[in-house]
């Protein structure tokens, strides 16, 4: 398939730029198996789901992931943590009038250092004077998405984190899960609709445009998973009594999916880059809890090929007509696969 194909018309108002007045505020566009789709809340969630569903969500954490900073020279530099790989060391994008050299020390907050070990593809290997999570927590910035354009404060501190969040280490978060509240996980687990957990590092890599326009040319970005043994008990477990398996967000989607590639679930833990376009075999994931996606990105081919082209393509043209809330703030799709 071609990239032009997938595009659609976005009004610039329809792009949410905070969260709802209350978590779980949102509305939530229903697509069951069959041509429908019905307009609904989030909160009405319990009611779409089965007793003997599975949610699977991101445990992710989103960390403050933006520096700005100095070099040696004294030119003005932004490094954008992608992934940490060591407790010195991650993987950046660095925006400066000149990319730096292997050698070249960065300068944050007058106190921290990393030294620019190698150049990798669009992003530099860094090597940070301090453990990297202690710099990111006392000097960095919280990363909101680009399309975002206010300065982060202390509510999207709050707000762009989940309610389940527990382990450091991505650079946005999984915004299907935004949308769930203490008192929803509560009344899911009261109709018998269990939780599971994994976790998968969201990268900077997520936001990276589609540049050719055969999509089959495209690179993916990777990104870190790990799918705990009582996961994989509790997905068995949910097959076997007939129930089906939940999706919260394209992320968790995409760790259950690359964990089946080798065989079901061979691979609990590892680096995918699975690239999921139209005509992909599901072999992990029923339904998908997911929020609407930038035209000609990776993860609207991804619910392209969950729910069908066609009707993603309508459902998404109902939605702007219908004037729901687009991206990481906004709104959330229930789908169904037949």
């Amino acid at each position: 398939m071609q990239l032009s194909e997938f595009d659609y018309s976005l009004p610039e108002r329809l792009i949410a730029q905070f969260p709802p007045t209350e978590r779980g505020g949102s509305r939530l566009l229903h697509l069951p198996p069959g041509d429908g789709l019905y307009d609904r809340q989030f909160a009405e969630l319990p009611t779409l789901l089965r007793e003997g569903d599975l949610l699977v969500v991101n445990n992710t954490r989103v960390i403050k992931a933006r520096l700005f900073g100095q070099k040696d020279s004294g030119g003005q530099i932004e490094a954008l943590v992608e992934r940490i790989t060591g407790t010195h060391d991650a993987i950046a994008q660095v925006r400066a009038s000149k990319a730096p050299k292997p050698g070249t020390m960065l300068h944050f907050a007058d106190r921290w250092t990393a030294e620019m070990i190698a150049r990798e593809g669009e992003f530099f290997h860094l090597r940070f004077s301090e453990p990297v999570l202690d710099v990111l927590d006392a000097a960095g910035q919280l990363p909101l998405p680009p399309y975002i354009e206010h300065t982060p404060d202390g509510a999207d501190a709050e707000r762009y984190q989940t309610v389940y969040a527990q382990e450091p280490g991505a650079v946005a978060a999984p915004t299907a899960g935004l949308h769930f509240t203490d008192a929803l996980l509560a009344e899911l687990a009261a109709r018998g609709i269990g939780r599971a957990e994994l976790t998968l590092h969201v990268g900077a890599g997520t936001f990276q445009p589609v540049r050719v326009e055969n999509i089959a040319e495209h690179q993916m970005h990777h990104e870190r998973y790990q799918i705990p043994a009582e996961t994989l008990a509790a997905i068995k477990a949910t097959r076997r009594a007939g129930g089906r398996i939940v999706a919260v967000g394209t992320t968790s989607l995409r760790a259950l999916e690359a964990a089946c590639q080798r065989g079901e679930f061979a691979e609990p833990l590892g680096d995918t880059n699975i690239f999921i376009t139209p005509g992909y075999t599901f072999r992990a994931v029923d339904v998908l809890i997911t929020n609407f996606h930038l035209p000609k990105s990776t993860l609207l081919m991804l619910v392209s090929a969950f729910a069908g082209y066609d009707r993603i393509m309508a459902a998404y043209r109902h939605a702007v007509a219908s004037e729901y809330r687009f991206f990481s703030y906004g709104d959330a799709m229930l789908l169904e696969r037949s």
